[in-house]
């Protein structure tokens, strides 16, 4: 009985895998969901490690805070053009 073709492993898809974006579509937000999304995996890892004591908490907490401020500043550069979001409507207006 012949084999059937077994489907190429993508491994880079195993290891990170990604969701897609059903947000306001701009590219800024599309760049930052992907930033996040690649924030969150690292983290996860980072987690991974130190839970089976490959890492220290300091260095766990150092590595994960190295991130956010990574993060952070890919935030501030993608968006520092923007206009800030629109507040929410007042809700005691008008009574």
């Amino acid at each position: 009985m012949p084999e059937s073709p077994q489907p190429e492993f993508d491994k880079d898809r195993f290891l990170y895998p990604t969701s897609r974006y059903h947000g306001d579509f701009t590219p800024q937000n599309l760049a930052f969901n992907a930033n996040l999304q690649e924030f969150a995996q690292r983290v996860s890892y980072i987690c991974g490690l130190e839970t089976g004591g490959k890492l220290s908490p300091d260095v766990a907490y150092n590595e994960i805070k190295a991130l956010w401020k990574q993060l952070k500043k890919s935030r501030e550069m993608l968006f520092q053009d923007s206009p800030p979001p629109p507040s929410p409507p007042d809700e005691t207006a008008g009574d």
